[in-house]
């Protein structure tokens, strides 16, 4: 299926190019969040100061948040939504979109994500209060 919204060969490639460039920030949205899931699991063992940074913590809070309210209310992902405006209906046949979308979509269930979502939410509300973010004291 061809996009309602671009028609020429040009306004293809060029829908095409903007899809990827929305997927690869979805991928850089779901590394965040389990990168800094991680980053914080392990650097609160390891008591790495990093960890405690309050802008990065509610930012990461934040972001996981939405993620999981996205699901519960069973609205799907602006980034999902334009990438797929983008394409028009048109299967992914980048090489990007390729391989990114096998790394960041699979085909299950959608309570599976949505029960993924909200317990990593949840168990990152915990983390938050057993490892409070700590502004750096401004101590010589």
């Amino acid at each position: 299926m061809r996009s309602r919204f671009f028609g020429s060969r040009r306004d293809r490639l060029i829908s095409e190019l903007l899809a990827d460039a929305i997927l690869l920030v979805h991928a850089l949205v779901v590394a965040f969040i389990i990168g800094g899931t991680a980053y914080i699991w392990v650097g609160a063992r390891r008591q790495w100061p990093g960890v405690r940074s309050p802008l990065f913590r509610y930012v990461h809070l934040g972001v996981m948040l939405f993620v999981a309210a996205e699901a519960l209310l069973g609205v799907i992902c602006p980034l999902t939504l334009w990438e797929d405006l983008l394409r028009g209906g048109a299967p992914r046949s980048s090489f990007i979109a390729y391989w990114v979308g096998r790394l960041i979509y699979y085909d299950l269930p959608a309570w599976v994500f949505t029960t993924a979502y909200v317990a990593l939410a949840i168990a990152l509300i915990i983390t938050l209060i057993l490892v409070p973010p700590r502004r750096r004291s401004n101590s010589s």
